[in-house]
């Protein structure tokens, strides 16, 4: 504990510290971890403190959450911090609110008033303008819209005091106004906290989070951080213009502003060329001849099959071998043989070779090798173009999964520029009629 690495993801004194306590909570190690919240050493509380609620989320332990509420008064303040989380969020609604009621510690108040989530809606009257702040966004997520200009209001009065307690407030904020669809009331708010150098920060911070979630925000938002920096770029306005700069459209229409500005672009989305191998008819036979009939998987599928194709018709097995690779799984590899099966069979294949491709459209890891097949097919998938135009037209970012919200956001926009690459080579593409 006292060197860290029982805290250390992945490091054996972990793994062996975990498998002890789930083994047996009542146990000798269990015990000792729980006495340990109240080491000496302030490091060791807050590392015990961070394996308990680690703990603690697998399944209920009062034990561990009686030992954070003993240190709730603790004269470390993160490990005040760290022990209101655990109560917070492991200990019963009551006698969080209780403890809420008699602590005077605005950290750890604020903490638990975070904690407690809904709960926590009906201490808008508080005195402390971070519980207000967090009771007045819970009020706000059910509220009815005629509730949320003076919801609105009584948030922007508090904000400003509310943000020495609360680091992603403009974060927290934009999440309620997404779950909301609130699009455009997030970018007046993000207006007026832009304004006011005391509320600047906060403001950038909720036009990054619009930015993430809303498709426009990029364009929307971009002349407004550049107008209100104020003297300079601080840390959260420079982080608002480098999410902002991932939009390949707020570029396009707003780049010029950014010149000269102290800020770290975007770096640019580099396309990785897939290695492709030239392939002649003969060649490609051959490779295909010591491949099973019901390959699944294929590299350089696409020139292979279209070495073949381009020499004349597939015979029975390459024909079942392409079968296979287009209809036997999704993924990469039945994107790009779906527009060479169409090319086989003719266009009586069409419509199930649609079905299948157009439910992977959206879909982050694959859907612009969809896209892709789509572009290849050309006039013959207009029966296609309500799928991509329904990509085109999202408001809302696509749903991704990535190491950081701006790696989903450069995932989304890469889709979105897939997409209308793949509109205008079926607009532009007029079939040949067989």
């Amino acid at each position: 504990m006292a060197d860290g690495t029982a805290t250390t993801p992945a490091h054996p004194s972990r793994i062996a510290l975990f498998e002890a306590i789930r083994a047996d909570r009542g146990g000798p190690v269990a015990t000792r971890l729980l006495q340990l919240v109240h080491a000496d050493t302030p490091f060791v509380r807050r590392e015990a403190l961070d394996l308990l609620h680690s703990l603690a989320r697998e399944r209920p332990w009062p034990e561990a959450v009686d030992a954070a509420a003993a240190r709730l008064d603790d004269p470390d303040e993160e490990v005040r911090r760290r022990a209101a989380c655990l109560f917070g969020y492991h200990g019963q609604p009551g006698p969080v609110l209780a403890a809420l009621g008699e602590l005077a510690d605005p950290l750890v108040r604020t903490t638990l008033a975070r904690a407690l989530g809904p709960t926590a809606a009906h201490l808008t009257d508080d005195g402390l303008p971070s519980v207000r702040f967090l009771a007045r966004l819970q009020t706000l997520r059910t509220a009815r819209p005629a509730r949320w200009p003076s919801l609105d209001a009584a948030l922007l009065d508090d904000v400003r005091e509310a943000a020495h307690h609360l680091d992603d407030i403009g974060h927290m904020w934009g999440r309620t106004l997404y779950a909301l669809r609130r699009e455009h009331d997030t970018y007046t708010l993000v207006n007026r906290l832009l304004t006011e150098p005391a509320t600047r920060d906060i403001g950038a911070e909720l036009a990054r989070a619009a930015c993430h979630d809303w498709r426009a925000a990029p364009v929307r938002l971009l002349p407004l951080l550049v107008r209100h920096r104020g003297e300079g770029v601080t840390r959260a306005l420079g982080l608002a213009l480098t999410t902002a700069s991932i939009s390949e459209a707020a570029m396009r229409t707003h780049g010029s502003l950014l010149a000269g500005l102290p800020f770290t672009p975007s770096p640019r989305a580099r396309r990785i060329p897939s290695i492709t191998t030239a392939y002649d008819s003969p060649s490609a036979a051959a490779l295909l001849a010591t491949k099973p009939v019901g390959v699944t998987r294929l590299a350089h599928a696409s020139a292979i099959f279209e070495a073949l194709l381009d020499a004349g018709p597939l015979t029975f097995r390459q024909a079942a071998q392409l079968y296979n690779l287009t209809f036997s799984r999704p993924g990469r590899a039945q994107a790009q043989c779906a527009p060479l099966w169409l090319r086989h069979a003719g266009p009586s294949a069409l419509s199930r070779l649609l079905a299948l491709m157009t439910p992977h459209l959206a879909d982050y890891a694959v859907g612009e090798h969809y896209l892709a097949g789509l572009a290849r097919m050309g006039g013959h998938a207009r029966p296609a173009l309500p799928a991509v135009t329904a990509l085109i037209d999202r408001r809302t970012r696509i749903p991704v999964n990535d190491s950081t919200r701006d790696a989903e956001m450069r995932l989304d926009e890469a889709l979105l520029a897939a997409a209308l690459r793949t509109r205008r080579a079926i607009l532009t593409d007029v079939p040949r009629r067989s």
